[in-house]
């Protein structure tokens, strides 16, 4: 295997299942010195991952966490913005607490660990930093309110960042994911009345015909990652088997 991120030092957010484990584990396989962070102890703990607990949204959780990365090694080439979770309510249902922990954990949360490296990278005159969005970000999905609202704002983040930055050698890209088969969406499939057919169901709404794996998503990031990727910048690219393209059949 070609090792793309060789030397490179990595932190991974959300690394404790789906895309973040299978991002941080790719990397690893590919070179880089990799710290998982989450604030959950990893599914499968990987041995090529440090991993460390800090909650995104808590500011001097993670930029300690962030610093010892730093410290260990004297450099972050990388940070991999992948934390988030689902928070869908009725608008006019919706709290004020819902409302912020959607913001916090999906955006602000981008933006606390982003902060946390960005010195580093500036010192160094180089870096990338890839967020995980979401294709809510540019399709609306009834129902799925205010999750949408965070996840466009995240590719703003990433567009400002990366045309602020750009001159400095900093990139910032994001990547949008469609239906990707992560253990959330395991679990809602399960507690469907017939997960079978509520699989078939949304198997069948993509074009492809098959829903998408955490590898695949891990695998755009780690080509946005890596100086393959080094005049891509203020990007997002979609990975949803065409699904946001298809007007209707």
């Amino acid at each position: 295997m070609s090792a793309r991120l060789q030397g490179k030092i990595a932190i991974v957010t959300g690394a404790a299942r789906g895309i973040g484990a299978a991002t941080a584990q790719l990397f690893a396989q590919h070179g880089a010195l990799v710290f998982g962070v989450d604030r959950d102890a990893p599914d499968e703990p990987s041995p090529q991952v440090e991993y460390l607990r800090a909650d995104v949204t808590d500011v001097a959780a993670i930029g300690a966490a962030i610093e010892q990365a730093r410290a260990r090694h004297g450099r972050i080439d990388v940070l991999i913005n992948n934390a988030g979770g689902d928070v869908f309510r009725d608008p006019l249902s919706l709290s004020d607490d819902d409302w912020d922990r959607c913001l916090s954990l999906n955006l602000k949360g981008a933006w606390n660990a982003t902060r946390a490296v960005l010195p580093s990278m500036l010192a160094q005159g180089a870096g990338s930093i890839v967020n995980i969005a979401s294709v809510h970000a540019h399709k609306i999905i009834p129902g799925a309110f205010p999750y949408p609202v965070a996840k466009h704002g995240l590719i703003g983040l990433t567009r400002a960042l990366g045309i602020e930055y750009a001159a400095r050698g900093i990139r910032v890209n994001s990547i949008s994911p469609g239906l990707i088969l992560v253990p959330r969406i395991a679990a809602w499939f399960a507690a469907s009345p017939d997960p079978e057919a509520k699989r078939r169901e949304q198997t069948e709404l993509l074009p492809c015909k098959r829903i998408g794996t955490p590898e695949e998503v891990a695998y755009t990031a780690l080509f946005l990652a890596s100086d393959e990727a080094r005049f891509i910048n203020a990007t997002d690219i979609l990975i949803d088997g065409g699904r946001s393209q298809l007007y209707h059949e």
